[in-house]
């Protein structure tokens, strides 16, 4: 595959939900390094799409490929999340309660097959700021903490694509400009590919690269 090839292509994805069709041919590509922001009305399927680009759900008809790699087909998983070389933030973070800040982190970056998984876990959270707080249950965090937690723990996997599913939506508008401020400062140190679902035409901007919508099942700009 060349350099420039893209890392993550979706192409005419379909999903109908009871009469809603949530997505109706959405297609898109992201480069290697690349920034897109996604957008558009509540309930009109980013999440969704966010899912399926990595592997958590199926859709009705379409494709994902990944790194050259067909992923999803037809309806059908060809490969399982954890070979996609995709991390997703998730709007509610999906933390593992009963294990610790650090070993949030260590579990990933074993699965992902890090022989220094231990020691990059370490590293990755005091550069985020939460190196303190290692042996802490995300339950006792702070909602910024675990959202520092929830990115340290997707982007320790080194993935071709990071998938951000409205990571500060939560947060107050101070809370969510410094936090934002923290992951641009992280992505100018990752080569992963960037697609952001925002409905803050600010964060959209601050990231740079394309600003895509999702109307009608289908991605344009």
């Amino acid at each position: 595959m060349s350099e420039a090839a893209p890392v993550l292509e979706a192409e005419g994805l379909r999903l109908r939900r009871g009469t809603c069709m949530l997505l109706d041919g959405a297609s898109l590509a992201l480069a290697p390094r690349a920034r897109a922001a996604l957008s558009g009305p509540s309930g009109c399927g980013k999440t969704t799409l966010l899912r399926i680009l990595a592997g958590l759900e199926r859709p009705d008809a379409g494709r994902v490929a990944c790194r050259g790699v067909s992923a999803t087909a037809d309806g059908r998983l060809l490969l399982p999340p954890w070979k996609r070389g995709v991390q997703m933030v998730f709007q509610d973070l999906g933390l593992w309660p009963a294990r610790s800040v650090l070993q949030n982190v260590e579990d990933v970056a074993r699965a992902s097959g890090r022989g220094d998984a231990r020691a990059a876990s370490v590293g990755l959270l005091e550069r985020l700021g939460i190196g303190a707080l290692a042996d802490r249950k995300p339950g006792t965090l702070s909602g910024g903490e675990a959202r520092r937690l929830a990115l340290a723990r997707a982007l320790v996997a080194r993935p071709a694509v990071l998938l951000l599913d409205e990571p500060f939506a939560s947060l107050d508008p101070d809370a969510r400009r410094a936090g934002f401020a923290l992951l641009e400062e992280v992505l100018r140190e990752t080569a992963a590919a960037v697609l952001l679902v925002t409905h803050d035409p600010w964060e959209a901007e601050r990231l740079g690269g394309a600003h895509w919508f999702l109307r009608e099942g289908k991605i344009g700009a």
